[in-house]
């Protein structure tokens, strides 16, 4: 099954995400981290993670759970999302109203040298999110789609997740502090 791979995640991401001062944000390795550190200035609004791929879900579940007054936005690619596709189901069930899921799928784990993922082969992780019992879904595979999605990341009245399908081209360059104990006590002096 081919998917539509085009979208420039330089300009759906920023356009999906919307005022970034508006979350706290935990983000997946690489590719992602830098889509959003670029967007923040890799501000203390940021808990990027790095060296543990498939811990982008659980530990921005801990996070809303942990702070149901502060929107969380988990932003992940399709390859570490894979790897702890089962959290999905987690958060499903307990539906935090703070917390929107969005997949950054390019189809290959371009960290590593761009090996095809299974989203690249047909595996359809919004259906699979759907399935797990989130109540707003949407893909995001072209411009014209980009205004639904950010509706949904922002407005679902509960857990939300969104699949944007880009091009696998490079994020944009952005550097980020890749010290995972100095991001946490940073978010948590900027949380209070």
């Amino acid at each position: 099954m081919a998917m539509d791979y085009a979208l420039d995640r330089r300009v759906a991401v920023p356009a999906l995400v919307g005022d970034p001062d508006d979350f706290l944000f935990v983000t997946g390795l690489g590719g992602t981290s830098r889509d959003i550190s670029h967007l923040t200035g890799d501000g203390p609004n940021l808990f990027a993670l790095g060296g543990a791929m498939g811990a982008a879900l659980s530990t921005g579940l801990g996070l809303a759970l942990a702070r149901p007054d502060r929107r969380v936005m988990v932003v992940t690619g399709d390859g570490e999302l894979l790897m702890g596709v089962g959290t999905l189901a987690t958060i499903a069930v307990l539906n935090p109203a703070n917390l929107s899921v969005l997949c950054v799928d390019n189809g290959h784990y371009l960290e590593t040298g761009g090996q095809v993922t299974h989203t690249g082969r047909g595996t359809d992780l919004e259906a699979m999110a759907h399935g797990a019992g989130f109540r707003s879904t949407a893909t995001v595979a072209s411009e014209a789609d980009i205004e639904r999605g950010r509706a949904t990341l922002r407005d679902a009245g509960g857990c939300s997740f969104v699949l944007a399908r880009v091009a696998p081209t490079e994020p944009p360059a952005a550097k980020r502090n890749m010290d995972a104990a100095a991001a946490r006590l940073r978010m948590k002096a900027f949380l209070g």
